[in-house]
């Protein structure tokens, strides 16, 4: 198999192997300490925690779950909220040489039920009596299930266990604190004893991806896989500073890879982390004011779509200004910034506008790394030429995650960047981009002609996307290979670039192209409610979409949206539809990805109405292009 090869540029960063987990934080607490490494809200402000106090709440905690029984390898599930709660309790298994299992919150109770019994947890972390209570009716089934630990709040006992099986012991974080405490005022090497006991080549953790089909399956990433990624990525991030110059907002799920190999970087590098959530963003950056976040697109499509928002309720001088910075920054040139009379129009830009937008981000903001999704170009343009460096980067689960992301100074907007130091990111011939490196999981738990599938004789991980690689080693993500679907003309059609410039505008939320098997492409397009209401100035509902004028504007932007396209890849229909995908309703996953297959499956009365002419569902508007 031919594999074009991108190469990761001279100073992209430093190769370290034979590293744990843990070996990162004991460097953070004798080099770079910082009395407010992690910081929790509490009411009323923010409870701080020094590096020196994380690192002896996790030791004393480790121990504890080792005095209960806990040996090395054994699977610990974690059921908490992605704040204090988490990054302790990794931290104390990582210390026990226990493996971490993380579930999330918004998992359906088949999916947990299957992660706690194929991964054979033998404790649950919990945040709270409220997540204890909601998790308990999935626990019957875990069978080798024999402790939980509630972070905060009474535990329950008596009547109060509800669900809980008898077998199960339930204690508290503070207890199991208590009792490592004691095991080291007995024996005061016994911290280091655990951290002797661990090999680089350990599995720290079991990460059950979500996948867009089926019951999700679960990675193994050892320590070494997490902390060659960690070193490269924030080693080749030069304008990231070690101590506690970075303040850091962290409000993305730490059950996933992104967010957690960030956590273990910026907790190296020696930041001070403040643990949001979604619904908090807006009004935590104002009081954090971060210099450093990681997010998906669409929270900065959000805070774009405001700003848009914002300059358009403008009238007069104002409003004519805005419009003239906004087109500033959409022409802006992130590889080449301006100089001479350029240069003087961007300060004036800057001096009158952009620092407003900063303002709106806390006033400190430089990085953003950008994961999880496509990020449009323009959103990196605009934000560069405000003053922040938007970086999108690419990585996968099974890749711990990172493969490759864009630097400041190096970064060039629709592309994922270059590859990290020591990794390598290839595309085979059939256009699928392979990844093989360090970084690289051991495999799939219990599943070895799964991993097999993935990961070839030579070491190739074969990540399913399709990519390609430019002469300077950019690698661009195009699409996914079971994403390609064929015409009955025998044409084949790649969904994504089209699906991406039509979720480009704020009146769509959601798009997807369809056509398997049909002579001609057809698209559900999901409506971006408030903001088809801002555009029309009236409140709309399902008959508001049978209207011309709103019928019109989607119209326009499938028609510019075909304008590029290959003919076979043009939308002839589209359906106009107000639901809302969620992942309560099993169409989105935790990583904010579409469940492609589920939402065909749930909305096929009107793909079959798109090509058959027949009535559309009541509230489905269908309309020819």
């Amino acid at each position: 198999m031919a594999v074009r090869v991108a190469s990761p540029p001279p100073d992209s960063g430093r190769v370290v192997l034979g590293r744990t987990l843990p070996s990162l934080l004991d460097e953070a607490a004798e080099q770079r300490p910082n009395p407010r490494a992690l910081n929790q809200r509490v009411e009323g402000g923010w409870e701080p925690l020094s590096t020196e106090a994380f690192r002896r709440r996790a030791e004393a905690l480790a121990l504890g779950l080792r005095g209960e029984g806990l040996e090395r390898g054994d699977r610990v599930a974690f059921f908490t909220h992605s704040d204090v709660s988490f990054v302790v309790g990794d931290m104390a298994c990582l210390l026990a040489g226990l493996v971490t299992v993380p579930v999330y919150l918004t998992h359906a109770e088949v999916a947990v039920r299957h992660i706690l019994g194929e991964s054979g947890a033998r404790a649950v972390l919990v945040s709270s009596p409220e997540l204890l209570e909601r998790l308990s009716a999935m626990l019957p089934g875990a069978e080798a299930l024999t402790l939980v630990a509630l972070w905060e709040g009474e535990v329950p006992s008596g009547p109060a266990r509800g669900a809980l099986p008898e077998r199960v012991r339930v204690t508290s974080y503070a207890a199991l604190e208590a009792q490592g405490a004691r095991a080291l005022e007995a024996d005061a090497d016994a911290g280091r004893a655990l951290r002797d006991d661990l090999d680089p080549e350990d599995v720290a953790t079991l990460i059950y991806t979500s996948g867009t089909t089926g019951l999700p399956k679960g990675v193994m990433l050892t320590h070494q896989n997490l902390t060659s990624n960690v070193i490269a990525a924030f080693t080749g991030l030069p304008t990231y500073r070690r101590g506690d110059e970075e303040t850091v907002l962290s409000f993305l799920p730490l059950t996933h890879i992104f967010a957690r190999t960030l956590q273990y970087g910026v907790m190296w590098y020696g930041s001070s982390v403040y643990f949001s959530d979604p619904s908090r963003v807006g009004e935590d950056l104002l009081e954090v004011r971060p210099t450093f976040f990681a997010s998906v697109p669409r929270v900065l499509e959000k805070a774009y779509e405001r700003i848009q928002a914002a300059g358009a309720a403008l009238g007069g001088v104002r409003g004519g200004l805005f419009a003239w910075a906004l087109a500033q920054a959409r022409a802006f040139d992130v590889e080449r910034p301006p100089r001479g009379a350029g240069a003087l129009a961007h300060a004036l830009a800057d001096r009158l506008v952009y620092r407003r937008w900063r303002e709106a981000l806390g006033g400190r903001l430089k990085t953003v790394i950008v994961g999880g999704a496509a990020l449009r170009a323009e959103l990196a343009t605009v934000f560069a030429a405000a003053g922040v460096d938007v970086l999108q980067g690419y990585g996968l689960t099974e890749t711990s995650p990172v493969m490759a992301f864009n630097r400041p100074g190096r970064n060039r907007p629709g592309t994922v960047g270059v590859p990290l130091a020591g990794t390598e990111v290839g595309v085979s011939d059939e256009g699928e981009v392979l990844a093989r490196g360090p970084h690289v999981m051991k495999g799939y738990y219990l599943r070895d002609g799964l991993t097999a599938e993935v990961i070839d004789a030579d070491g190739w991980f074969h990540t399913g996307d399709l990519g390609d690689v430019d002469d300077e080693g950019f690698v661009r993500i195009t699409g996914r290979i079971k994403h390609l679907f064929k015409l009955s003309t025998g044409k084949y059609v790649m969904p994504r670039p089209i699906e991406q410039q039509l979720e480009a505008s704020p009146l769509v939320d959601t798009a997807l192209v369809v056509g398997e098997g049909e002579k001609f492409c057809t698209a559900l397009l999901f409506v971006a409610g408030p903001a088809l209401e801002e555009a029309t100035g009236r409140p709309i509902d399902a008959s508001a979409l049978a209207g011309p004028d709103v019928q019109g504007r989607y119209r326009d932007l499938v028609a510019a949206a075909n304008r590029d396209m290959p003919h076979w890849s043009t939308v002839k229909r589209f359906a106009l539809l107000l639901d809302e995908l969620t992942q309560e309703s099993g169409h989105v996953t935790p990583k904010l990805s579409i469940r492609r297959d589920a939402v065909l499956s749930a909305y096929g009365p009107v793909v079959d109405a798109l090509y058959r002419d027949g009535w559309p569902p009541e509230g489905v508007a269908v309309v020819t292009v």
